[in-house]
């Protein structure tokens, strides 16, 4: 475990009472004592002798990265694309790591694995006083992040239209969620900053984390732009907040649609860990994009202080992350693999490959669906969604006045539009309430495209759950402003050429039915 060196801003307040009561894992430390030093005579853990396991060799045939395109050559080429073989067997130099991947390990991770990400971390960002934790992935991460932040009665900072399971992980530790408001270009500093400074002390502490996606944002595709960066990064050193950074689209950025030369030279943005002086960010990243969902492989970044209490917590939950992807990783990146700057090429043509995907979207969007005048589309400049605008107000049956006597009483004395609350044995009229009927229309429309043959994610799916009798008055409620199709560009063409032409019959035939009462 890597002892906390005062680099950083003391940040200990942020850490929940479960993370300040839990104890190291006592065999776990011997564990750790016995890997830091081999000379020793270890008989204190009951490993099974290596020249027991039934893996004499492991071979990885991986794409080649001598082209200046090799996610090109190898998805053009098929079996004939070029490759390369890695190979561990208990007679070359890489015995030790393979016997150290079958091995019962610590929570940190493989050494190896750890010095190959951080040796990562060190190409892309400026952060030499920050440290890795290998992790199952980014869902992994987010829940042991979550954990170590939150307590019950905790206020959690998030987009409004977020990743659907991430505030699940927080919610069952009695975390409850504040929305801030987005747009096309994602969080608005703006609006994070006016809740922090009009936080009202009734509901509790004042949010003291900000979960964000920074690159293309799901369900949204939106990226922060680096002046909203440096002034997101300023809100949270004024009000003290932790910024978890879960980047998993961080490599996938893309040129303009219909680029003359896209280059794979396009610089990456500078992420939040790149400005972190405090140690207030924790930075989340995967492979799965990258390489493969299915390795199960991904890391935290954060100060050593964090990165302690997280290895105590993984000893004494999943343990580390199986030692064979790790292994992979390792060999990949490694000095008879890809190396760093075969990684590199292999990244950057990735983003090419995307980003041909996401133009061929957006063509077949603008010949099926945006010509019906029922939907329009915002470019994404990272990620792998398009959010889809349907223009719900266009439709016959739009109401401007839909579901206000069932969320407020007729006799309550109230106005219409708002809640009744109680707070402190004082009735208030606070918050907002759906004043259309968009989200009713919206749950037909996705029924429609389900019978029509295709499937999309509707934007009431990405709401993060709040107190709505909290929003700020005047403003429109969620459920007005939830009129968006999340759909994905990740797939193959011919998928993208199926499914947009039904979406398109879909909203022409929708739009078209005055009759059915809503």
């Amino acid at each position: 475990m890597v002892e906390p060196i005062d680099f950083f801003v003391d940040l200990s307040h942020h850490l929940s009472p479960e993370v300040l009561a839990r104890k190291l894992n006592p065999l776990k430390e011997i564990i750790r004592i016995t890997l830091s030093n081999p000379h020793l005579i270890s008989l204190a853990n009951g490993d099974p002798h290596h020249s027991l396991y039934p893996i004499r060799r492991i071979d990885y045939e991986v794409a080649s990265v001598a082209d200046d395109d090799p996610v090109s050559a190898w998805r053009s080429l098929g079996p004939a694309a070029p490759t390369q073989v890695l190979s561990s067997s208990q007679d070359d130099a890489f015995t030790s790591l393979l016997r150290a991947s079958l091995q019962y390990g610590h929570g940190a991770g493989l050494a190896d694995t750890l010095r190959t990400v951080t040796e990562v971390n060190n190409y892309y960002h400026t952060a030499p006083n920050h440290v890795a934790t290998m992790t199952l992935g980014n869902a992994d991460a987010i829940a042991k992040v979550f954990r170590m932040l939150g307590a019950p009665g905790d206020h959690f900072l998030a987009d409004e239209f977020t990743f659907g399971p991430m505030p699940i992980a927080a919610e069952a530790h009695g975390v409850k969620w504040v929305p801030v408001r987005i747009d096309s270009g994602g969080t608005i500093p703006q609006e994070l900053e006016r809740i922090l400074d009009s936080w009202d002390s009734r509901r509790g502490k004042r949010p003291h984390v900000l979960y964000t996606v920074p690159c293309g944002q799901n369900p949204t595709g939106s990226t922060l732009s680096e002046e909203r960066r440096s002034a997101i990064y300023a809100i949270a050193q004024k009000y003290d907040l932790i910024i978890v950074e879960d980047d998993p689209y961080y490599f996938l950025q893309y040129d303009p649609p219909n680029s003359e030369q896209p280059s794979t030279n396009k610089p990456l943005p500078r992420s939040f860990l790149s400005r972190d002086v405090d140690g207030r960010v924790i930075r989340i990243d995967s492979f799965s994009k990258i390489m493969a969902p299915g390795l199960r492989l991904g890391w935290i970044t954060s100060t050593p202080a964090f990165h302690a209490h997280l290895v105590k917590f993984v000893d004494l939950s999943t343990q580390h992350p199986c030692g064979l992807p790790q292994l992979l990783v390792t060999h990949l990146l490694g000095p008879h693999g890809w190396q760093l700057a075969g990684f590199d090429r292999w990244v950057r043509s990735l983003r090419l490959d995307y980003q041909r995907r996401r133009d061929f979207f957006l063509q077949r969007i603008a010949r099926d669906v945006a010509c019906t005048g029922c939907a329009r589309a915002d470019v994404p400049e990272a990620g792998m969604f398009v959010w889809i605008e349907v223009l719900v107000e266009r439709h016959p049956r739009f109401r401007t006045d839909g579901g206000l006597d069932a969320r407020v009483g007729e006799d309550n004395g109230k106005e219409k539009g708002a809640y009744a609350v109680n707070r402190e044995s004082e009735w208030a009229v606070v918050g907002s309430v759906a004043r259309t009927n968009a989200k009713e229309l919206m749950e037909e429309l996705f029924e429609a495209c389900l019978a029509g043959g295709l499937i999309v994610c509707p934007a009431p799916v990405f709401i993060l759950p709040s107190d709505s009798s909290y929003d700020e008055e005047g403003s429109v409620h969620i459920d007005d402003r939830s009129n968006f199709l999340r759909a994905t560009f990740a797939g193959s063409e011919e998928t993208m050429a199926a499914g947009l032409p039904i979406l398109g019959r879909v909203l022409r035939d929708f739009f078209a039915d005055a009759s059915k009462e809503s």
